[in-house]
Formats: structure tokens, sequence, C-alpha cells
């Protein structure tokens, strides 16, 4: 009986979170199991998105191991900051690398290492484990953290800002070069990555939607919504990756007798968004739903929408969208005029995008997908379409692991 090859995960979000990267790594993993692998995590205690740990993990040891689905997950308890700064997000980092030093000595043996990025330091014990077992190194990419965290201006002084640029990318660009494959979510990110790691093999491993999961066909009204208001809906981290001074400058041309916004979501923001909304009554606040309600919730809504900063180019791509077009329902969303969100959107003919956060072309599009329900279900139902061709989960997680067993060859 020929013994199961053996692939390490390491990666700093995992179930039970059940959204952005914790939810696509866990499916991965669940997916690789059920196809013969055996699939060990190295990663810390669940805290995202409401950056806590977890209430069911607080009273748990430090170093923590369970098994679920099969799985084995070494975990770490790792500092997480009351107030998420870039400072915070650094001791974050530097101290979930320090628990999966120490985790990934307790890994008997392994075929090959996938390494979730971010957090971009989680490369180093990745690294040193592909080496003790002579096995090659995956690195795949979600967020780049870092061109986030200067495109967003997270650093008023620019000679600092410029002398940590230096510094702190050259050294990302040490450590991606260490992969013999590096993926990441989105043909743009790809790019990026063949400038930062050029020598690497890159592969393009895009998040999916389930076409089942998501599925407007089969959902049932959610209380988070009026029955007797358009609804516009925000599901997601409510971060500084947004750009929400557009949704505060575009609430006082909102008609509060006919509309809602409905935001489900936690995040670094969430208290001062909720401040800068407290004069609107219109705009509600939901924790988030677990995974088993995203139907209801995405379905629900008449309307969904995602505004991102314009001088952000595609140092992440937003998973959200998948969902939010899956949902049949129309999307406004704004962001760089050159980002691949764009292209995305403007192929699927799904709703609006926005370059240049012009409030009233926002205020005036909403009111027409309002009084226009035949339109909104063509770009509703425009936008299904598109996602569950281009981006779906049993192609894109058959076509990843015919890349891993190619590797598992050589």
């Amino acid at each position: 009986m020929l013994q199961k090859r053996s692939i390490t995960i390491i990666t700093g979000n995992y179930f039970p979170e059940d959204t952005a990267i914790g939810l696509y790594t866990t499916q991965f993993a669940k997916y690789l199991q059920k196809k013969g692998y055996n699939v060990t995590i190295i990663t810390g205690f669940p805290y995202y998105p409401k950056w806590k740990i977890a209430e069911n993990y607080i009273n748990k040891n430090t170093y923590f191991t369970e098994i679920i689905d099969d799985i084995t997950i070494f975990r770490h308890k790792q500092f997480v900051p009351k107030k998420v700064t870039f400072l915070g997000r650094i001791k974050l980092m530097i101290s979930f690398l320090f628990g999966a030093i120490k985790n990934y000595k307790k890994i008997a043996n392994t075929d090959l290492v996938i390494c979730i990025v971010p957090f971009t330091l989680s490369v180093i014990p990745s690294f040193f484990l592909a080496k003790k077992f002579k096995t090659k190194l995956w690195i795949h990419v979600q967020d780049f953290e870092f061109d986030l965290a200067f495109e967003s201006g997270i650093f008023k002084n620019k000679a600092v800002s410029n002398i940590l640029k230096f510094f702190i990318f050259n050294f990302e660009k040490y450590l991606l070069k260490k992969a013999d494959v590096l993926s990441t979510i989105s043909n743009n990110m790809l790019s990026k990555a063949a400038l930062k790691a050029p020598l690497t093999e890159k592969f393009f491993f895009p998040n999916w939607v389930s076409s089942e999961n998501i599925n407007p066909l089969n959902f049932k009204p959610h209380p988070y919504f009026s029955n007797e208001k358009f609804s516009l809906l925000y599901s997601g981290n409510i971060g500084n990756k947004q750009d929400w001074e557009t949704l505060i400058n575009l609430l006082p041309f909102i008609n509060e007798t006919t509309t809602e916004i409905v935001i489900v979501g936690q995040g670094a923001f969430e208290n001062e968004l909720k401040e800068k909304c407290k004069l609107y009554s219109f705009v509600k606040f939901f924790d988030p739903v677990p995974y088993n309600e995203l139907n209801d919730l995405l379905c629900s809504a008449d309307l969904h929408f995602l505004f991102q900063k314009t001088d952000v180019v595609d140092t992440v791509m937003p998973s959200k969208i998948l969902g939010m077009m899956a949902s049949g329902k129309p999307s406004i969303i704004t962001g760089n005029k050159n980002s691949e969100v764009k292209f995305i959107f403007n192929q699927a003919k799904c709703g609006y995008y926005f370059s240049d956060n012009n409030i009233k072309d926002i205020n005036e599009s909403i009111n027409m997908l309002i009084e226009q329900i035949d339109l909104s279900k063509e770009f509703g139902k425009h936008g299904r379409e598109y996602v569950i061709s281009n981006f779906s989960e049993a192609t894109i997680l058959s076509n990843t692991t015919n890349k891993i067993n190619q590797l598992l060859k050589n």
C-alpha cells in the first residue's frame, strides 16, 4: 500500500475563522485531505476579523494541538494587538514567527511545504522546514502586505517611508526568492510577484466561489434587512484597506425613506466608522454572520458596494467580490483605474465601477438601480454567470492539485 504524501501548510489564518484567508485556506486544506494527502497545519489562534483571540481558545495552552477533519493543527497563541496599527501588525507577525519556528520542529515528515502570505515572515520557518526534509517550498501570496501598508500612506514622513521601504522590500524579495513556486490570486499580482522574484516559477491560484454555497435560488431573507427598503450591503473587514471617506461623503445624498445601508463586519476602523455614521439612522451595523448564513446575507441585499482606495493597485485582490457577484445582485465598486478588479467588473457587466470617486455619479447609479429593476436583475445575472464560469471552486482547486502532483513527481 502506497504511503500518503504529506503536505504542511503554514498560515496565519485558519479554521474556525470562516472569512477571507482563513476560509480559503481551510477549504483548500480539506480538499487536499479528501484527495488523499496527509495535511498538517501550523497556525496561530483564531483572531480574525475581531482582532482578539476567539473566546473558546482564550484559556488554551500557549502551544496547543488539535485534530479537525483528520487534519492535525499545531497552534501557537500569538500576540494580537488591541489597536491595529503598522507596529501592531509587525508585533503580531514576529510573535507568529517564533511560534511557527517552535511548531515546525514537531513535523515528523513532509513532502511539500506551502506558506500562505501574509504573514511574510512565515516564509522563514517554511524555508527551514522545506530544507530539513529536502522538499519543495510553495509560497502563496494572498496579500502583498508591505505594498499595501506603503500605498495606503501609513507613514506620513516621506524620508522615513523611503528608508523603511528600501529595507523592507529588499528583505521581502530575499524571502520570496526562496520559493520553488510563487503563486498569487490575480494576474496583476502575478506581474508584481515577477518583479520581486523574477527567476522563481509563477502559478496563478485565484480565490474561488462555490455555485452551491452562494446561490440566489436557494436563500432565506436575512433578518438584518428591512423588507420595505432598498438595501445596500457591505460585508467584510472594516479596515483601512477600504475607502470609507467615499461612503461618508455619500451619506448626505441617500434617501433615507427608501434606502438603508447595512454594514456587516468588524475590524480596525469599525469604531471610527460608527462614530462618523452616527447621525444617519439608515446606516446599520451588524456582527459578521457564520459561513452557513452567508448565502442568505449576500442574496438578501439589493445592491452590494465596495469602496476601495484609488491609489492602491492590486496589492490585494478582494475575494469578497466573488461572493458579491455570485449572489446574483448588482454591485458598485470604486478603485484604481488600472485595477484587475475593474477589468473583471467591466467584462462581467455586473454593475458600476468608478475610478474618480465622484459622489454625484455614484449616487445617480444607486438611484438608477433602485428605479430600474430590470437593469438591476440583468447586472446580477451577468455577474453570477461570469464568476461561476471563471472562478469555479472545482476548477481552481483541481488545477492547483494537478500542479502539486507535478511538483511531487519531480
